[in-house]
């Protein structure tokens, strides 16, 4: 549930590290939460950021224009993120209209309107994966306690070999003046 509604989250590259935050805050299965984060790919991110986009926009009151260029708007972000770098050492003027953009238009929009379907996901993900992990984890019990019966039955048999093995030799579980190590 963490990691599939880590995946409606634009903070890209840190999704493992959030899924895991959520699960330990959670108690959830931190693995599990890991492993859920794949359910965002290259095949569902473009519907996830369309979903968390348009969404953002309605919760905000702003209009989404279908015709944005979103390349375009990460590319002005990082190009004003260089600049900007560069002008600490030199003369240039800092300039961040590109990046403001970007976070008004893009970021800040696509992290509040991801809530609420990352919630959705995350739930609906949550218990459509309930009923095969429960399958899953009693057949794992089953075959668990299998073991651990066959292994308890050959404890039995090799104790019973052991006892029967010293009513032949006449020790009948008593010590022999042999079997008793000098102090």
């Amino acid at each position: 549930m963490f990691g599939v509604f880590t995946t409606f989250t634009p903070f890209y590259g840190f999704h493992f590290f959030i899924a895991a935050g959520l699960a330990k805050i959670g108690r959830g299965n931190i693995l599990a939460a890991l492993m859920s984060t794949f359910f965002g790919n290259p095949l569902t991110y473009l519907p996830i950021g369309v979903i968390a986009l348009k969404t953002g926009h309605f919760l905000l009151g702003t209009e989404f224009e279908e015709n944005m260029n979103i390349g375009h708007r990460f590319a002005g972000a990082w190009r004003d993120l260089k600049d900007n770098f560069w002008a600490m050492f030199t003369d240039d003027r800092a300039d961040w209209h590109r990046l403001q953009g970007f976070y008004d238009e893009v970021f800040f929009p696509y992290m509040v309107g991801g809530i609420i379907p990352g919630i959705i996901a995350g739930v609906v993900c949550y218990y459509l994966s309930l009923p095969i992990i429960t399958v899953y984890q009693n057949r794992r019990k089953g075959r668990l306690k299998e073991k651990w019966l066959e292994r308890k039955e050959k404890k039995a048999a090799k104790q019973a070999e052991k006892t029967a093995a010293n009513k032949k030799d006449g020790r009948n579980g008593a010590r022999l003046p042999a079997d008793i190590s000098p102090d």
